[in-house]
């Protein structure tokens, strides 16, 4: 039996998957890939102190932005979500002590509680409806919480274009065009106070020549200096 919850599909704007990439191996690397996006997403986003706080992973795959949140800043409780059936299952086999819950499904509202905090990684680009995914987040979220997601999938960003490619060959849902004035409308709509910054990824990056993502090192410099942004949105008091 599995240990995690699968809530309806008819609760849900996608139907569940396995995984989101086709591909297996790129499936497993893309927490150790990830993983300096997320150092860089709690080195500016995160207050020191999470002991009383509870938080919301909207897209956890297979849980690792919420491991290492816990084990750099130690949270009340935390639910991470997802479609893809197994993700989730290897999050909640990998979770070990910490005070996690993984459930398969993309609504936040069908949990039936609010967050201090949400986050959420290359989400939003996966979503159709923006205005639905605003006001989803908004009854997850408590008043004066805030929601942080971070994207680069979008269509000011230079590699987007070839990059929609590539991605279309392996997840298993479609994605879809979306600018960060389409998102910031949609929040600010929703009743968020909406802010941006760039990633500006502090770390040493791996060049990987010949990448079918980044043909030249220029690419990669600017992706993650300028185009990939975070997004912070806060639901009014």
């Amino acid at each position: 039996m599995l240990s995690f919850l699968q809530l309806p599909e008819e609760a849900m704007q996608h139907p569940s998957i396995a995984t989101w990439n086709r591909n297996p191996a790129e499936e497993e690397a893309m927490g150790a890939a990830h993983a300096p996006i997320w150092r860089r997403m709690i080195n500016v986003s995160v207050p020191h102190d999470l002991h009383e706080s509870t938080i919301l992973d909207y897209g956890c795959n297979q849980g690792g932005f919420l491991r290492m949140l816990y084990d750099r800043h130690p949270y009340k409780s935390a639910v991470g979500i997802d479609i893809a059936r197994e993700s989730v299952a290897r999050a909640e086999l990998l979770k070990g002590h910490r005070p996690v819950e993984h459930k398969v499904t993309d609504s936040a509202a069908s949990l039936g509680r609010t967050f201090d905090y949400a986050f959420s990684h290359e989400v939003i680009y996966l979503l159709c409806d923006l205005a639905a995914h605003a006001r989803d987040m908004k009854a997850a979220v408590r008043p004066g919480g805030s929601y942080v997601a971070a994207m680069g999938c979008h269509v000011d960003s230079a590699v987007w274009p070839r990059w929609r490619k590539l991605i279309s060959e392996t997840s298993s849902i479609p994605i879809y065009d979306h600018s960060l004035e389409d998102v910031s409308k949609a929040f600010s709509e929703a009743g968020f106070t909406v802010a941006v910054r760039p990633l500006d990824l502090d770390a040493f990056m791996p060049v990987t020549v010949g990448s079918a993502y980044f043909p030249k090192v220029v690419d990669q410099l600017r992706y993650y200096s300028q185009d990939k942004v975070l997004f912070r949105f806060v639901r009014a008091p």
